[in-house]
């Protein structure tokens, strides 16, 4: 499922307006920069920065240096671009191809999301993982996209929910983090269930996805 790089470079990707006393009017995502490498080395690079959920030990940024000076971060196997809040980089979301039998036949987009922690709990993670879905459904022919998140990690479940996506249950035991095992719990959005699509539903019996509207210019 190539994503073509013409697509991202050199300008804004997906906008999404909303008027909020908490979240500014523009959430938008767009290519990492040089400059926002500085930024994720700074904020990302101990546990004060990632979080409880997203910390795996210290580790080079060497390799994503590398990667940046070869394709921008925008390639056919994935991908990272830079989540923005009134143009100013707060974040980053990437997807990678994980699949559920022969990768030619049953490949999807796994999706992850890194916040900044000044910016975290004002909604602006539920609309970057939406802003992504629908470009991804836009630019490539992904029919599943997925995401993952610690069983205890409920805001982000929470997030998950209201970007669209649908709760499917429970993976036990799969994660390896800060010297223990942990659950993950597993969310899906098919491309009939992208926001503006069919309503979803929830595949574990909780019940039914909470509805999503998308904000209009001026309203």
């Amino acid at each position: 499922m190539p994503l073509p790089t013409s697509a991202v470079r050199g300008r804004a990707l997906v906008v999404e307006r909303i008027r909020s006393r908490a979240v500014p009017e523009e959430i938008t995502l767009r290519p990492v920069t040089a400059g926002d490498l500085d930024l994720f080395e700074r904020e990302f690079s101990g546990p004060e920065g990632t979080g409880e959920y997203q910390w795996f030990g210290f580790g080079s940024p060497a390799g994503l240096r590398r990667q940046f000076a070869e394709n921008g971060l925008l390639g056919p196997d994935g991908g990272v671009l830079a989540v923005a809040e009134a143009g100013r980089t707060v974040g980053r979301v990437e997807w990678f191809a994980g699949t559920w039998g022969r990768p030619a036949t049953s490949t999807c987009w796994t999706l992850g999301i890194g916040l900044v922690p000044a910016v975290r709990g004002r909604g602006i993670g539920t609309l970057a993982q939406r802003l992504l879905a629908g470009y991804l459904f836009d630019h490539t022919r992904a029919e599943r996209l997925q995401a993952w998140t610690d069983f205890a990690n409920l805001a982000e479940q929470r997030a998950l929910e209201k970007a669209g996506f649908v709760r499917e249950g429970v993976l036990r035991s799969a994660q390896w983090r800060g010297g223990r095992w942990h659950d993950q719990v597993i969310f899906s959005m098919l491309r009939a269930e992208r926001p503006g699509g069919r309503p979803a539903r929830a595949r574990d019996g909780t019940g039914p996805a909470p509805p999503i509207r998308r904000p209009r210019h001026g309203s």
